[in-house]
């Protein structure tokens, strides 16, 4: 199936790194939210992104506007009606995304993949909400989406090969790998990640040592570009949460069991570099 027109569902920042990429491959792009003012935050996001690009010699002022004519801002699903893919990018909640793919499997046409960029949730879960479990499929996208080269592809039980394919396809013609993952709780990347951070949350939790010291070994020692509990400030520590539970009850291990330190700091609201507070203080 030939892809041309894509809507992204979702303008933060993941959803919006989406649009933008999709944009820049040649696609033309409805970016949809709630609200305008959500939509237009995240139009702002990738122009100034493009600006950088552009201060930097990376691409052209002409190709700079391209792109930003590509996108189109919508606040209706119904907007859905004539794409050929739509990639959903919205909060990683189940209620709300198996209400969403109900929706988009009334709205988009009977060819168009519905995929979604959960983190951590089954896609065999979110198609059985439609009518075309066939052609659900997940498009893991890595923060920021125009840096990171990975897309986790994860196939739902029922999943079409040619589907599979087909998004294989699309997410090469962004520049970016595809790598085929099974339908399990965490797929690969945060099933190794989240533990990783959680412990480094237990770490600091049980005075083993400093929050800057426990990044400071993991960058040193292993090589890690940020350490664990910047990473997680970056992530968001509601997002660590939520997919930590999803660990947890999706496998029913304790190993997954989140650290008492992580819920304290989300119920207090301190989510990370979003809020200004995390486990560090952020401007």
């Amino acid at each position: 199936m030939k892809i041309s027109k894509i809507m992204v569902i979702g303008a933060g920042q993941m959803g919006s790194g989406i649009a933008q990429v999709c944009a820049q491959a040649g696609y033309q792009v409805l970016l949809n939210d709630l609200k305008p003012e959500f939509v237009e935050r995240g139009l702002i996001g990738i122009n100034k992104i493009l600006t950088r690009n552009v201060d930097k010699g990376r691409i052209s002022q002409q190709q700079k506007q391209v792109v930003l004519s590509s996108i189109t801002p919508s606040t209706d699903l119904n907007d859905a009606s004539d794409v050929d893919l739509v990639i959903e990018a919205a909060v990683e909640n189940m209620e709300i995304k198996t209400k969403i793919f109900a929706q988009l499997d009334e709205i988009a046409p009977a060819h168009a993949i519905l995929a979604s960029n959960t983190s951590s949730l089954p896609i065999t879960e979110i198609a059985a909400a439609t009518k075309r479990p066939e052609k659900v499929i997940g498009m893991h996208f890595m923060n920021p989406v125009p840096v990171m080269k990975l897309v986790e592809i994860i196939r739902g039980l029922a999943t079409a090969d040619e589907v599979y394919q087909d998004i294989e396809d699309m997410t090469k013609t962004l520049s970016k790998v595809p790598v085929e993952v099974n339908d399990f709780p965490g797929f690969v990347a945060n099933r190794v990640l989240m533990p990783m951070i959680n412990e480094a949350i237990y770490t600091l939790y049980e005075g083993v040592a400093t929050k800057e010291a426990i990044d400071e070994v993991m960058k040193l020692g292993m090589n890690h570009p940020m350490g664990p509990l910047t990473l997680a400030d970056f992530i968001g520590l509601d997002t660590c949460l939520y997919i930590m539970e999803t660990l947890h009850e999706g496998f029913g291990d304790d190993k997954y069991r989140p650290c008492p330190l992580l819920r304290k700091y989300v119920k207090a609201g301190w989510l990370g570099k979003k809020t200004g507070r995390g486990f560090y203080t952020y401007e």
